[in-house]
Formats: C-alpha cells, structure tokens, sequence
C-alpha cells in the first residue's frame, strides 16, 4: 500500500483539516496544482477556490478556502487559509444571503462602494454556494 500525504488546512481561528490523504488538489494563483507523497517542496499562494483531496479510505473530500498560502513538502501539505470551511460545514441560506448583499453593492451605482471588495465578497459566495449545493 503506498503511503499517505498529511493534509492539514488552518485559519487563523481554527484548523479546519488535519488528516492523511492520497492526493491533494487545490487552486493556486497560477492555476489548479495536485499533490502526492513525495512531491518535490513549493510554497504558492492560493485564490478562492476549492481544496480537493482523497482521504487514506478512498473517500473524496472538499474545503472551500477564500485566498491564502500552501506549502508542499514530501510528506505533508499545510495550508493557511484567510477562511475556510468543510463542504459539510457551510450554510448555504447564510452564503446565499451574503451573495444578495454583495449583488446589492455591485448594482449600487453611488460613490464610496468598493467595487473590488464587493466583487470579491460575490465570487467567494459563488463558491461556497456551488460547493453547499452539490453535496451527494
């Protein structure tokens, strides 16, 4: 049996993941990278987006993360994260709300509306949003 790659995924509250994978999958900013034991060591920024890994039984897992830092060593992935959630921990009613006010603000023509930070609170909704609602 080949052996495992630790995942372990923090935010400055809590750490979210602590488990051994087969494979970790997650969105740098220059695109999506996987990771297997033995990888060769990086560190890399992350956009928002979601982590992916398969867990030492076989069964797939996801984490949404909005943004931060991952460093691959040969036998372990540690990623810190701004926020982030378990696929089974997210509210959908409350990321749907938070998709609504972030709409609002972005159709809100007046001064003094960060368009960035608005745009950014939009696209992380999506995410979680598209997350909560493909659970099997």
């Amino acid at each position: 049996m080949a052996a495992n790659i630790r995942l372990e995924v923090v935010t400055p509250r809590k750490e979210v993941v602590n488990e051994e994978a087969k494979i970790i999958v997650a969105p740098g900013v220059l695109g999506e990278f996987g990771v297997l034991i033995g990888h060769t060591p990086f560190m890399t920024s992350l956009n928002v987006g979601i982590i992916r890994y398969t867990d030492a039984q076989g069964k797939e897992h996801f984490v949404f993360v909005s943004g931060g830092f991952a460093e691959a060593l040969p036998d372990k992935v540690t990623v810190l994260a701004e926020s982030a959630e378990k696929r089974s921990d997210i509210d959908l009613e409350r990321a749907k709300a938070a998709m609504e006010r972030a709409q609002k603000r972005i159709d809100d023509k007046s001064e003094g509306i960060d368009f960035v930070r608005a745009q950014a609170a939009l696209n992380r909704s999506i995410y979680r949003i598209r997350l909560a609602e493909s659970r099997s």
